[in-house]
């Protein structure tokens, strides 16, 4: 269960490929941190806390994928990055794996540049591309936003598992040989289930806040607007 789960345990990979990970993940969280400072405001700050403590919260849910014998949770990526934006989205997930590592022991704190790396900026990246892409072509309507809320979360949790494969790939402690692509298939699928279910909290949840608070949501204030048809998000094409 260890090698498959999405926080990944001290032992899993070895040290230089862990190194070279963590010293990638703090060049990026670096270049993070001097672009949220743009974009920070007396709207985003209290938002980016209040992101990361419910993604610290949602990570606790496992989901038991019965036919592969592993299980997994929530990340959050997506969501963060369609709140509070790509640059302090990965910085919430990173600060939640920091803390989980530290405090709870889990994932590995040697492994953290891994964990960071799939989860914080690979999940992020991946969601906010397509929330970028989505926003552009659907229209800006509960159930617009609430169609690129679940795409984006879905595809980013299947991206972030598949970063483990490439590390794995490159360093792990075990030669799995050919074993390796059906490890590949695994991770696919048991995260395509747990997608499902992320991609629904996140809809949900966008949704809910972009209708009370459309100022709120990075998204809709960061692109630019697109025409709408019917039953637009109040403030969501500024």
């Amino acid at each position: 269960m260890q090698s498959v789960a999405m926080h990944i345990s001290n032992g899993i990979i070895d040290g230089p490929v862990a190194a070279i990970f963590a010293a990638f993940a703090l060049v990026v969280l670096t270049f993070c941190v001097i672009r949220a400072r743009r974009d920070l405001d007396d709207r985003l700050a209290p938002m980016a806390g209040l992101v990361a403590a419910f993604i610290f919260a949602v990570q606790m849910l496992n989901f038991p994928i019965f036919t592969a014998g592993v299980s997994g949770h929530l990340l959050g990526g997506a969501l963060a990055a369609i709140l509070v934006g790509p640059w302090v989205g990965a910085l919430c997930v990173s600060v939640v794996l920091v803390v989980q590592a530290l405090v709870f022991s889990d994932g590995g704190v040697a492994m953290i540049g891994l964990n960071i790396t799939n989860m914080a900026i690979l999940g992020t990246a991946a969601g906010y591309l397509l929330i970028a892409l989505l926003l552009r072509v659907l229209p800006r309507t509960p159930a617009g936003l609430a169609v690129t809320g679940f795409v984006a979360a879905l595809v980013s949790v299947v991206v972030a598992s598949q970063g483990f494969i490439l590390q794995y790939w490159l360093g792990g402690t075990t030669d799995l040989g050919d074993s390796l692509g059906g490890l590949a298939a695994t991770m696919a699928g048991a995260h395509l289930l747990i997608g499902i279910g992320e991609g629904l909290i996140t809809a949900t949840t966008v949704v809910t806040v972009a209708k009370v608070r459309p100022d709120l949501v990075y998204a809709l204030r960061g692109l630019r607007p697109v025409p709408v048809l019917a039953d637009p998000i109040p403030g969501g094409a500024r």
